[in-house]
C-alpha cells in the first residue's frame, strides 16, 4: 500500500512514520524548499504523549525537551507581578507531558522516518483525481503520482483541503488574534537561563522563552484590532509593542537577525468531514485547535498514530478505516476547539480587571495547599 502525504510538518512526518510501521510506502510533498526549525514551545502530552510512546519516539522527544525553571508574569513597566516555580509548573501540566519546541519535535520525527520515506521539497499539490481503486495527484513539478491514499497534512492554509472541499474561507473560524514567533540570537538580560517571562497589556501579550541549549524564542500575540491590513510583520510588531519596556525592545530588535518569522492569524478549521473517498485531512488542515488550546502537536501525533491503527485494522477497506479514525479523533479535537474558543476571551485582555481575573487561577496555584492538590490530582493520580 502507498500513501502520498502533503506536508512535512509534525502531522505529515508522524503519519509517514506510523504508516511505515504498518508496512506502507510513503511519499511526502512539501511546499517549503527545506526543513524548518525553531517555532514556539508546546506542552506535549495527552494522546500525543501516549502515541509517541507506542511509536518509539518518546526517548528522542524527552532528550530534546526542556524544563522551565520559572514562569514570571510582568507588569507593563517590566516589574514582577508574580512567578510560578518549577514545582508549580509541573503541577499544572502533569507528569506525562514535556515542553519542546515545534522544530525539535519535527527533527525527532524526521530522524526516525527519513530512511523510510521520500520527501520532495519545493513542490506543491495542484490537482486531485480519484476513483474507487486509486488516487492520482498532479504536482507543481509536472509529475503525476498514484497511491492508495492521499493525506493532507499541510496545515491551516491547506491546499489539499481547498482542492477537496473548497476555499479556506468556508472552513476557517477567525479567533480575532494574530501571532508572531521567531528565534532570538541572544537571551535578553532580563530573562534568566531556563526561565520564561511574559507580559500582557491592553490586548497584547509578549513572552520570551529560554528554551535550553542557548536558544531563545520571542512570542507576540495580540488582538486583531491592533492589526492593520497589508502591514509587514516588522512594522506591525514595532507599532503595536513599541510603547512597552522590559525586554520588548530587545526582542523587537531581534527581528532583523531572525532566520524566519511565523506570522499569521489565530484561526480554527471547522470542517463537517475530514475525508472524501481516498483523501483525508489530518492535523491543522483538518481541525486546527489553535495555540489557545495548546494541544495541536499532541493531536497531530495522536491522530497519525490512530490513523495507522485503523488502516491496519481494516486492510483493504480504506473508507471504513477513515470513518473509524474520524469517529475516534473528532470528539477530542472538538473538545479542544471549544476550549480554544473559551480561552480567546482572556488570552490578551484589553481590560485591566479582566487581566487580573485571568491571572487569578495561576496566582492561586502558587499557594502550597492548591499546588499540593494539583500535584495529587495530576501528577500522582
Amino acid at each position: 500500500m502507498r500513501a502520498i502525504i502533503i506536508g512535512a510538518g509534525i502531522a505529515g512526518l508522524a503519519t509517514a512514520l506510523r504508516l511505515h510501521q504498518i508496512g506502507w510506502d510513503t511519499l511526502i510533498v512539501e511546499r517549503a524548499p527545506g526543513r524548518r526549525g525553531g517555532g514556539y514551545a508546546v506542552t506535549f502530552g495527552g494522546i500525543g504523549y501516549d502515541a509517541a510512546e507506542r511509536m518509539g519516539i518518546l526517548p528522542g522527544l524527552r532528550a530534546r525537551s526542556f524544563e522551565t525553571t520559572e514562569l514570571v508574569y510582568h507588569k507593563s513597566d517590566g516589574s514582577r507581578r508574580f512567578a510560578l516555580d518549577r514545582a508549580t509548573i509541573a503541577a499544572t501540566t502533569g507528569a506525562r507531558s514535556i515542553t519542546i519546541l515545534r522544530g525539535d519535535l519535527e527533527s525527532v520525527l524526521y530522524d526516525k522516518v527519513r530512511d523510510h520515506t521520500t520527501i520532495r521539497f519545493g513542490t506543491t499539490l495542484t490537482a486531485i483525481d480519484q476513483d474507487e481503486h486509486a488516487v492520482r495527484v498532479t504536482l507543481s513539478d509536472g509529475t503525476v503520482e498514484t497511491a492508495d491514499l492521499l493525506i493532507g497534512a499541510d496545515g491551516l492554509h491547506s491546499a489539499t483541503r481547498a482542492l477537496l472541499f473548497g476555499p479556506e474561507e468556508d472552513f476557517l473560524l477567525d479567533l480575532d488574534h494574530r501571532v508572531a514567533v521567531f528565534m532570538l540570537e541572544r537571551r535578553p538580560a532580563g530573562i534568566a537561563p531556563g526561565a520564561t517571562g511574559t507580559l500582557s497589556s491592553r490586548g497584547r501579550t509578549a513572552a520570551v522563552i529560554s528554551a535550553g541549549d542557548g536558544r531563545n524564542v520571542a512570542f507576540f500575540g495580540y488582538r486583531a484590532g491592533h492589526a492593520r491590513p497589508d502591514e509587514d510583520v516588522t512594522t506591525q510588531l514595532n507599532r503595536v509593542y513599541g510603547d512597552l519596556g522590559w525586554v520588548i525592545p530587545e526582542a523587537l530588535a531581534g527581528l532583523e537577525g531572525a532566520d524566519s518569522v511565523y506570522f499569521d492569524t489565530i484561526s480554527q478549521v471547522v470542517a463537517p468531514s475530514w475525508s472524501s473517498g481516498r483523501v483525508v485531512l489530518l492535523g491543522d488542515a483538518a481541525w486546527c485547535v489553535t495555540l489557545f488550546a495548546g494541544y495541536g502537536s499532541a493531536l497531530a501525533v495522536g491522530g497519525a498514530d490512530r490513523l495507522g491503527t485503523e488502516l491496519a485494522a481494516h486492510p483493504g477497506d480504506i473508507l471504513r478505516a477513515l470513518n473509524a479514525w474520524e469517529a475516534a479523533i473528532r470528539p477530542e479535537a472538538e473538545r479542544k476547539q471549544r476550549l480554544g474558543r473559551r480561552v480567546k476571551g482572556v488570552y490578551a485582555p484589553a481590560n485591566p480587571v479582566l487581566l487580573w481575573l485571568s491571572l487569578l487561577p495561576l496566582r492561586l496555584a502558587t499557594l502550597p495547599p492548591v499546588r499540593r492538590y494539583m500535584a495529587s490530582r495530576f501528577i500522582k493520580g
